[in-house]
C-alpha cells in the first residue's frame, strides 16, 4: 500500500477504484478534545488495490475521493461505520450504497457489536496487530507500525465483505439488514444545526416551561461547543442541561446551588450566557418549547413479568436464528409490545414479526409456552380445552 499526497495520484487511484463494484473504506482520526473530528488518515481498497490517503497533506484535494463515495454504482464497505459517516457527512457527502460488517455479522452469528479484529479472527483466521490502535495520527511522518495497522484495516475488509454477503445471501438474511444499513445513511443523524440538539437528549417531561429551557440550553451548549471546538460534555454534562430546565435558574445564585453544573460556572466565561438563553427560553416557553407527542396510554406501565417472559423468548429465538437479539428487538420494543398487541414497533414488522413478534403475541395471549429442554428454551404451541 502507498500513502496518497497528492491529488493527481488520488485521481489515478480513484480511476482503479471505480473497475470493482465495491471499496473498502475506513479512516483514523482525533477527537478527544475537539467538538470536530479532525480527519488524519483514509485507508481504503478492495480485491486487487489499496493504499491511504493523507487528508493532512498540503493540497491535497479529497474530491476525487469523494466523488466514489457518491458514487451510486460503488458499494461502500465499512466496520462500525458511523463515526466515519459523521466524518465524511462533515465533509459534504454521505457515502451511499453501504454495507456495514459489524451489521451483517449481527446477523450472521456473530453477536452483538463485535469487533473488527474477532470478526477478521473468526472469519480468516487471522491476527491483527492492534498495538498502534491507541496513536496519535496527526503526527507526522507516519510510523512503519501505523501504517502496517491503518492498512490492515482495509486489506481484510475487503476480503470479509464477499464472504459475509454471500453468507446473508445464501441465508436470505440480506434484506434482514438491508434497512439497518441504509438508515446509517441518513443525514439526519449525523445532523449538528444546534436547534436540533435537544432530540439527542431524553428530555424527562412535556411542560412547555421545562421543554423550552432544555432545548434553549442545549442549542446553546452545541453553538458553544461548535465555535469553541470543544467537546460537548466539556461545556455542559448532559445531566446538568435536564437539572437546568426542571430548575430554570435566572441569576448566578440560582445557577450554583444546581448540582450538576461545575462549582463556579456562573462566573465562568459562560455563565452569562447561559442565564441568557434561560431567560430567553422563560421569556416565551411556547415559542421555544418543541412539540413532542406524548406517549399514548396503555392503562399503565409495561407488566414486569410479561417484560421478562418476552426478554426470554427473544433470548431464545434470537439463538435459535443465530442473529444478535438486538437487530430482531430492544428493551423499548418489548415495553411496547407487553402493553399494546399492536404497537407500534419494527418488531412487529416485516421479518422481525416472522422471526418473533408473531410468536411474541402468541405468548403474550396464552397460545404459547416457554419449557426448558436439554439445556435450551424452546417454545410449544398451548392447546386450550374445549369449554362446555
Amino acid at each position: 500500500m502507498t500513502l496518497i499526497t497528492a491529488t493527481t495520484d488520488l485521481a489515478a487511484f480513484c480511476d482503479q477504484l471505480r473497475r470493482q463494484p465495491f471499496v473498502a473504506v475506513d479512516t483514523e482520526f482525533m477527537r478527544e478534545t475537539t467538538y470536530w473530528p479532525k480527519l488524519c488518515l483514509i485507508q481504503a481498497g478492495n480485491l486487487e488495490i489499496e493504499a491511504a490517503i493523507d487528508p493532512l497533506a498540503e493540497g491535497l484535494d479529497l474530491k476525487p475521493f469523494l466523488d466514489v463515495l457518491a458514487d451510486p454504482k460503488i458499494m461502500k464497505v465499512f466496520h462500525a461505520a458511523r463515526q466515519d459517516l459523521e466524518i465524511f457527512n462533515n465533509l459534504g457527502v454521505m457515502p451511499a450504497p453501504l454495507f456495514d460488517s459489524q451489521i451483517a455479522a449481527m446477523a450472521a452469528g456473530f453477536g452483538e457489536q463485535v469487533a473488527y479484529d474477532a470478526l477478521v479472527r473468526q472469519m480468516l483466521k487471522v491476527e491483527l496487530d492492534k498495538s498502534s490502535r491507541f496513536t496519535d495520527w496527526a503526527r507526522r511522518p507516519l510510523t512503519s507500525a501505523q501504517f502496517e495497522y491503518a492498512v490492515a484495516d482495509v486489506t481484510y475488509l475487503a476480503k470479509l465483505y464477499p464472504k459475509l454477503r454471500d453468507r446473508l445471501e445464501a441465508d436470505g438474511r440480506m434484506a434482514w439488514v438491508a434497512g439497518e444499513m441504509q438508515a446509517l445513511s441518513d443525514p439526519a443523524n449525523y445532523d449538528v444545526n444546534p436547534d436540533n440538539a435537544w432530540k439527542r437528549l431524553k428530555p424527562r417531561k412535556h411542560a412547555p416551561k421545562y421543554l423550552a429551557v432544555f432545548k434553549s440550553v442545549a442549542a446553546w451548549r452545541e453553538r458553544t461547543a461548535q465555535t469553541r471546538d470543544q467537546p460537548r460534555g466539556r461545556i455542559l454534562k448532559d445531566e446538568a442541561i435536564d437539572e437546568i430546565a426542571t430548575q430554570a435558574p435566572t441569576d448566578a445564585e440560582a445557577l450554583n446551588r444546581l448540582r450538576s453544573v461545575p462549582k463556579g460556572f456562573s462566573g465562568s466565561r459562560f455563565g452569562p450566557d447561559l442565564l441568557d438563553a434561560v431567560k430567553a427560553a422563560l421569556d416565551a416557553p411556547d415559542d421555544y418549547a418543541p412539540v413532542l407527542e406524548k406517549p399514548k396510554s396503555s392503562g399503565g406501565p409495561p407488566n414486569g413479568a410479561v417484560v421478562e417472559l418476552l426478554k426470554v423468548l427473544l433470548k431464545a429465538k434470537s439463538e435459535d436464528a443465530g442473529v444478535a437479539s438486538k437487530l430482531i428487538a430492544t428493551m423499548a420494543d418489548l415495553e411496547k409490545i407487553a402493553c399494546d398487541d399492536a404497537a407500534d414497533t419494527p418488531a412487529l414488522e416485516g421479518w422481525r414479526l416472522q422471526a418473533f413478534g408473531e410468536d411474541a403475541l402468541k405468548l403474550k395471549r396464552g397460545e404459547l409456552a416457554l419449557v426448558f429442554d436439554g439445556g435450551r428454551v424452546r417454545t410449544v404451541e398451548v392447546r386450550r380445552a374445549p369449554r362446555g
